[in-house]
């Protein structure tokens, strides 16, 4: 199967976003995870712009080992010395340098004829071979430049020496069949053409960019230039990770592939986004927070039935660990189920029925409903939980030059009574550790949080504790003036409801769908 290879900008083009000021210590960062995602070449930056950006490309080219380095030029003798400059050290330097072609660029930008053009850009390729055995020349525009042009600067730069010719669509212009007949019309017309690679850049300006940057392939691209998250220019750039498992996921259709290493994506989308600042969507294909998540009840069925009846790729494939059935007004009663035994619950249907209803009134008030909303809903309206232990008693000794320790006196179900005292890094952790000691259960603390319930100095607090134990997990409440009280009284009431649960385990939760 054909290979396409992918040349990552993020740290170029990507960097060139507004608000986007990339260190030399971030770059080195981002370089080393896109060599681990197994990116062939990375544009590193743009060596004449600053001292900065030139020491900055100079470290990455010193970091990353496995991969291509690749610093931006223009057809300026000045700027390729600058490259040459910042890549000593790389394993497997290139210079990317850029002339303008289309008639817009040529009549305004660079007050040239087209036989200027081709001059300028053959000396500009000639001399940087005298540095570099890769050359990437690109076709600044070409989108939006006479097609015979195209093969004509293409046919200069193969002889003047260029290893790989970019013809980007650097506006954004094109539409999928445009862009793909230029790919078409080049291979089929250029002498010579089989000694280089044909090279895509796109950007989105018109939200075409990952269907243009496909194309170039369906018509002879050997590489695909973007960026992680599609990070870029104005609106961006062809998002790598969506050309990528576009080829994995319908490698039938396209007949190629990156030698990308694919659950590596998640991770990379991650750092980039932390790095940059720039925040991934939602709705971002591929590696946005909705990507693989489902609250239509019609489609959590389906995927608790068969993944594959709404997913054609797998979280796990970028590296991330399930699907997630977000529970929502949307979603359906079978989700809610699976939900229930997910949380450990095993309801009669009656209970299901009832518990459903008071879920779908709670969804209509709340955009998601969490894991503790649809404890409390269970726990306190549907489980009568038998009180095994009940607080009697609850002493407390704390200064600041003393350790606090607690006493708790339980009374007990079967009419006896229990007391143990304990010491802790602080009150309540005192108070939690004597629970311990008198029921004899070995839990551990998920959440602890406080509230008042009412105002004023006297205000009712309320404690909130979650636990787990194994695979069980409870929450328990507790009110009081006191606060040290209240949170006795909520660790109790969780331990008794841990008791309850043992006493009907619930079935082992389904395999990679995480129900949120």
């Amino acid at each position: 199967m054909r290979k396409i290879y992918i040349f990552d900008t993020t740290l170029r083009d990507g960097e060139q976003s507004p608000g986007v000021n990339l260190n030399m210590q971030e770059k080195v960062e981002i370089a080393l995870q896109l060599e681990k995602l197994g990116i062939d070449r990375i544009e590193a930056g743009f060596p004449a712009a600053s001292p900065g950006d030139l020491a900055g490309v100079n470290a990455v080219a010193r970091a990353v080992k496995n991969a291509s380095i690749i610093g931006l030029a223009r057809s300026r003798e000045k700027d390729l010395d600058a490259v040459h400059e910042a890549l000593k050290g790389a394993q497997d330097p290139c210079v990317h340098l850029f002339l303008a072609t289309s008639p817009i660029h040529r009549k305004h930008k660079l007050r040239m004829e087209k036989h200027q053009v081709l001059e300028t850009a053959e000396a500009a390729i000639r001399y940087a071979r005298k540095y570099f055995d890769k050359v990437e020349f690109s076709l600044e525009d070409a989108g939006r430049t006479e097609l015979d042009f195209i093969c004509e600067v293409t046919a200069m730069a193969i002889r003047a020496g260029a290893t790989v010719v970019n013809i980007p669509d650097t506006v954004g212009y094109l539409t999928p069949y445009e862009y793909g007949n230029i790919f078409k019309t080049v291979k089929e017309n250029v002498p010579g053409i089989e000694k280089i690679q044909l090279s895509a850049h796109c950007h989105d300006d018109l939200g075409m960019a990952t269907a243009n940057a496909l194309a170039a392939v369906l018509n002879g691209a050997d590489q695909i230039e973007g960026t992680i998250n599609g990070i870029g220019e104005r609106a961006g750039n062809t998002s790598l990770e969506e050309v990528a498992m576009a080829l994995e996921t319908r490698q039938e259709f396209f007949q190629a592939k990156t030698s990308l290493v694919l659950n590596e994506i998640a991770r990379t989308s991650r750092l980039v986004s932390k790095l940059t600042g720039m925040v991934v969507p939602g709705n971002k294909a591929i590696v946005g927070a909705n990507a693989f998540a489902h609250e239509s009840g019609i489609h959590q069925d389906g995927m608790l039935k068969e993944k594959t009846t709404y997913e054609i790729m797998s979280p796990e494939t970028i590296g991330l660990k399930e699907s997630k059935l977000v529970m929502g007004k949307h979603s359906g009663r079978h989700a809610f189920r699976e939900k229930l035994i997910d949380l450990g619950y095993e309801l009669n249907d009656e209970q299901v029925n009832v518990a459903f209803g008071k879920f779908k009134d709670l969804a209509d008030k709340k955009k998601d409903v969490s894991d503790e909303d649809i404890r409390a809903l269970i726990e306190e309206k549907l489980i009568e939980t038998p009180e095994v232990f009940v607080l009697d008693n609850l002493q407390l000794s704390y200064g600041n030059q003393s350790v606090p320790t607690a006493t708790i006196r339980v009374k007990m179900i079967d009419g006896g009574s229990a007391e143990e005292a304990a010491v802790g890094n602080g009150s309540v952790d005192a108070i939690f550790n004597a629970i311990d000691k008198v029921t004899k259960e070995e839990v551990e603390l998920e959440d602890y949080s406080i509230k008042s319930v009412t105002h004023g100095k006297d205000a009712l607090g309320e404690v909130h504790v979650v636990m787990n134990q194994g695979d069980y997990s409870v929450q328990g409440r507790g009110v009081s003036t006191d606060i040290l009280e209240a949170s006795a009284k909520a660790y109790i009431d969780a331990v008794n409801r841990l008791i309850e649960k043992r006493k009907s385990p619930a079935r082992s939760k389904r395999d990679n769908v995480s129900l949120i």
